[in-house]
């Protein structure tokens, strides 16, 4: 136990943990050309293992595709830190009034760990967009799709069932909550292209879809496979084929879904004898117990050119639970914060008549501020005793 005791808490394994996390970041922003932020944040810094692999596009690329190198990730990494820094202070380390100081640069350190790993688990950050006059009650994030199952038989409110993607992907088969019912995907791209199926010489059309039940019962459509975008902007069609069962296990139909296939389409749905079930493959969504309504946007630019100068939303945020009606000003770097969230404005579409606002909660978002402040006050107070020390040796 001394032994592993020893090994954690010595300062070679923090040189050495601190030149990976270096190697880690070069790599990592080697990849960010072909993978883009989001892709190599998850891959690099929200995993426990990571293969880099020559890129094809760089010079000899052809030749060094088969150089890979495994790499420690970012939560690997990060553990092994805080578990270094905590089996430090538990064998070298005393509170005393000296050490006041170096004590509070780590607790400092010890919170930042700790805030970056909640922030990667629990944070969420999705976009809200409202058309002026309109209101919006929940906010969806393009970097990730759902599958929905809506039931709309009650007159006042509808019930959403929703499926993660990552489910669809495995093919597993999945009950429907409060329904007879069962799905399973027969296929899975991430990234697609929908189109309407080609025809041959006689006008029949060639390569359909596997699908029989939905839109394509309306129009001959194929889809056709391709290669995953990540660039900042990009937005990928995600598409899924989904075979439905009943509770005798027999198949109803197989529909096909995308997040393409919109409310500009014709609603699918999934007709029994005794339910009737609304589908849809969507941006994910994140509900909200308030609505934010739009009053005004304004959009300012420097005089004589397109550059925006800046651009503000005018919101009332209507919580009927609560009782609460609250008017706020959104604009660059002042945020709106309610109910856990905080509302930043990000952008703005349909000439200057839709809002965009950047949805986060973040639970731990105050952790941050408070390691910074005890790091600064433990540094100020370091520097301040050595100071005060050379000082009066300076005197004598």
């Amino acid at each position: 136990m001394q032994a592993l005791l020893k090994f954690f808490s010595s300062l070679r394994l923090t040189v050495v943990l601190l030149a990976l996390s270096l190697v880690l970041i070069f790599f990592g922003t080697l990849d960010q050309v072909e993978f883009g932020i989001w892709e190599t944040q998850k891959r690099y810094f929200e995993s426990f293992l990571v293969v880099w692999s020559y890129p094809l596009q760089a010079p000899a690329g052809t030749s060094l595709q088969w150089l890979k190198i495994p790499l420690p990730g970012g939560y690997l990494l990060g553990g092994f830190l805080l578990v270094n820094l905590l089996a430090a202070h538990a064998t070298r380390f005393k509170l005393t009034w000296k050490k006041s100081g170096l004590f509070c640069i780590h607790l400092g350190l010890i919170l930042l760990l700790i805030s970056e790993l909640l922030t990667d688990i629990v944070s969420e950050e999705s976009q809200m967009a409202i058309d002026e006059g309109g209101k919006n009650n929940y906010s969806e994030t393009v970097l990730e799709n759902e599958l929905v199952f809506i039931d709309r038989s009650q007159n006042d409110f509808d019930t959403v069932h929703t499926i993660s993607t990552n489910l669809l992907k495995k093919g597993k088969r999945i009950a429907i909550p409060d329904s007879s019912l069962s799905v399973r995907a027969l296929r899975y791209y991430p990234n697609s292209k929908i189109a309407r199926a080609p025809e041959d010489s006689r006008g029949a059309p060639l390569n359909r879809t596997i699908a029989n039940k939905g839109i394509v019962e309306r129009m001959d459509l194929q889809v056709v496979e391709q290669a995953m975008d990540y660039s900042q902007e990009a937005i990928n069609t995600t598409t899924a084929y989904i075979e439905v069962f009943d509770a005798n296990d027999t198949s109803i139909g197989i529909w096909l879904v995308s997040n393409v296939i919109d409310d500009r389409f014709p609603k699918q749905t999934i007709e029994t004898d005794s339910e009737s079930l609304e589908v849809a493959l969507r941006f994910k969504r994140y509900y909200h117990p308030f609505t934010v309504e739009l009053i005004d946007f304004t959009h300012e630019k420097y005089p004589g050119t397109d550059i925006p100068f800046n651009f503000s939303s005018e919101v009332f945020v209507n919580d009927l639970d609560q009782n609460i009606k609250q008017k706020a000003l959104i604009y660059m770097n002042h945020p709106l914060r309610y109910g856990g969230l905080t509302f930043y404005q990000a952008s703005f579409a349909n000439e200057d008549k839709t809002s965009i606002l950047q949805v986060v909660r973040n639970p731990g978002w105050l952790l941050p501020y408070i390691s910074v402040l005890l790091m600064g006050l433990g540094m100020s107070f370091q520097f301040g005793m050595h100071f005060i020390k050379f000082s009066r040796k300076a005197k004598h």
